[in-house]
């Protein structure tokens, strides 16, 4: 009989978990990749409870009548999303990074507890912390043989078997043998023979290869081991292997059955293999301890120059953003016409978006789950919208939207946050404290923007930059200023990243080098009313200045898409801020302009006008 509710897929893992003489079970959003997002099969915390957040973990206990007998932790981001998606009743709701998993394993479960884990979808660091939390009351941390909701889904999915995609040389600007190349040299400078390289998106910039077996990132389920001597082991499905693909891989590079991979590790006996372990589980580095190879642990090799932009992939990255831009600018001046009809819903809305970006280039997918949040729905910022939740965008009120698209070319993300008129009180401006919260988020933005810093900053000491307007009055946002982005690869790319030092968040300590590309996002959200975000994606390039006592960094600024003046108090802004908007805005019908006509080039003139 197929379980189609929470409360009885909780209950049919408690039993599975019993039979197996376990007293609880961690499920995390992963894969055997630790992936950000992942394909529908590895979905088993969304199955179990419904949370359909990109970042999450549950701890369930066997015995339902402890107090508490489930938790589920989230960050910020998601602390409204989660109270609306899971069960109160069944899960207590944690937050993070004020406490972990880990930690609340140490806290409530059982003394002498033995508490289940797929050692495939934790990180090696993470079972150190479980355990050491658990050895406090004499418990122990076991690595299951088979995941145990997998024995009770039903219904799961298989992983996808799409084929392979290769990804032209005129895309990556660098081929892939340069790239294994350096990373030969990498290896041979450290005295390593290998390294293990499993986060996708590192094999699919490596390789040159992309995928469709995980949506909203192109990627294609895979591992690499790559050698000192150039070459590398590739452990592929079969059916995902084309002749296109052996012929762009050549000779050096091994194509092996994906099912090979562990086989593959134990043949590294003896050597010295560098893991990542921010991106490998803990099962790889069971598998090599167990092969007796020597592991060093050194960040990803690839990870560094993924991030810094080859020209082409710069080049690229501004043609994604003007065809992009054309999209969500035809999608703003359509808003404009149906939005105040009261007729638009946050899914229907979220539904056109998707058709202009597939009109106007070639989308291959949104880069993420576009949120559409109406109202109240807005101040969740990673708000997913369902057809239960799709609210009807009111006249009168604030629509959030935040959005991006996969070109071969490049990754966008873009968030807009619009007012929505109403065609019978043209007077209907939007009231003094809307506008207040978004201007001092526009001036955040525009301080990232501008910011001009020497080499050796790093994200963390940039956030305060955009956060300071709205600490002036006592407010702030639960979320970062700024991640990553890839070249038609992740949409939130490390290691660098825009955000409050502290608080565990990865990344905000990398430095910034010219090349990376990064979101700058601020936002300000109101429980129950609404929510503000501005975010524009932002190129690092060098600055010269005469007399300079070293190298300088600015930003150039990619998205190329008009700010709703009509939530601007203009009297909050200084000169070089209204200097900053009427450049940026005169940049956007420059590039844009062109591209439109009719109605939608009347609309952009007149957004784009100079304050």
């Amino acid at each position: 009989m197929l379980m189609n509710t929470h409360e009885a897929r909780l209950d049919a893992l408690r039993q599975e978990l019993k039979s197996r003489g376990l007293d609880g079970f961690v499920i995390p959003i992963s894969d055997e990749h630790m992936s950000e997002y992942v394909g529908a099969y590895a979905q088993r915390l969304a199955w179990l409870t419904g949370f359909g957040g990109s970042a999450g973990t549950a701890v369930v206990l066997t015995d339902p009548t402890l107090s508490p007998a489930a938790a589920m932790f989230v960050d910020g981001r998601y602390t409204l999303q989660v109270r609306e998606q899971v069960d109160g009743k069944a899960y207590a709701y944690e937050s993070v990074p004020q406490t972990s998993a880990a930690r609340w394993l140490g806290e409530n479960a059982p003394k002498g507890a033995k508490i289940g884990y797929d050692a495939w979808l934790h990180g090696s660091r993470w079972v150190e912390a479980a355990q050491a939390a658990l050895s406090h009351k004499g418990g122990t941390l076991v690595a299951v043989d088979g995941n145990p909701i997998d024995a009770v889904w039903q219904d799961q999915p298989a992983p996808s078997p799409a084929a392979a995609i290769v990804h032209d040389d005129a895309f990556a600007g660098e081929s892939s043998k340069a790239k294994r190349a350096a990373v030969s040299e990498w290896l041979t400078a450290r005295g390593l023979n290998a390294t293990v390289i499993s986060a996708l998106d590192s094999i699919a910039w490596l390789l040159n290869l992309r995928g469709t077996d995980v949506e909203r990132t192109p990627v294609a389920l895979s591992y690499v081991v790559a050698h000192a001597d150039g070459t590398a082991d590739l452990y592929i499905a079969e059916e995902k292997v084309t002749a296109e693909l052996r012929q762009h891989l050549g000779n050096a590079v091994r194509i092996q059955p994906r099912d090979a991979f562990v086989a593959g590790l134990g043949k590294l006996a003896s050597k010295r293999v560098s893991v990542d372990p921010d991106n490998a589980v803990a099962a790889v580095f069971e598998t090599l301890r167990a092969a007796g190879a020597a592991i060093v642990e050194e960040r990803d090799p690839t990870i560094l120059p993924k991030a810094v932009k080859n020209p082409v992939e710069q080049q690229g990255h501004r043609k994604a953003q003007a065809i992009d831009g054309v999209a969500v600018t035809r999608f703003l001046h359509w808003l404009s016409v149906e939005g105040p009809k009261g007729e638009v819903t946050e899914m229907s809305a979220s539904d056109r978006l998707h058709a202009f970006r597939q009109e106007c280039g070639d989308l291959r997918d949104l880069s993420f789950d576009t949120i559409s949040g109406a109202g109240p729905n807005a101040a969740s910022p990673h708000y997913r919208v369902s057809d239960e939740s799709s609210l009807t965008l009111a006249p009168e009120s604030v629509y959030l939207v935040d959005s991006g698209g996969q070109y071969p070319c490049g990754t966008t993300d873009i968030t807009r946050t619009v007012w929505i008129g109403n065609p019978e009180n043209e007077s209907g401006a939007p009231p003094a404290e809307v506008k207040d919260r978004f201007t001092r988020v526009l001036k955040g933005h525009i301080a990232i923007d501008r910011a001009v810093f020497p080499k050796g900053t790093n994200g963390g000491q940039l956030d305060a930059l955009a956060r300071q307007f709205l600490w002036a009055v006592g407010l702030d946002y639960a979320h970062g200023t700024g991640h990553g982005v890839g070249s038609f690869l992740s949409v939130h790319e490390g290691p660098q990243r825009i955000g409050k030092p502290a608080g565990g968040q990865a990344g905000t300590s990398q430095e910034l080098l010219a090349g990376m590309i990064l979101s700058d996002e601020p936002g300000y959200y109101k429980a129950g009313e609404y929510g503000i975000r501005i975010e524009n994606l932002i190129l690092v390039e060098p600055r010269q200045f005469a007399g300079a006592d070293g190298e300088y960094f600015g930003f150039e600024t990619l998205t190329l898409v008009p700010i709703d003046r009509r939530l601007v108090d203009l009297s909050l802004l200084t000169a070089e801020e209204v200097a900053w908007w009427n450049a940026y805005h005169a940049k956007v019908l420059q590039v844009i302009g062109p591209q439109v006509e009719g109605e939608v080039k009347h609309w952009l003139d007149a957004q784009c006008r100079p304050f």
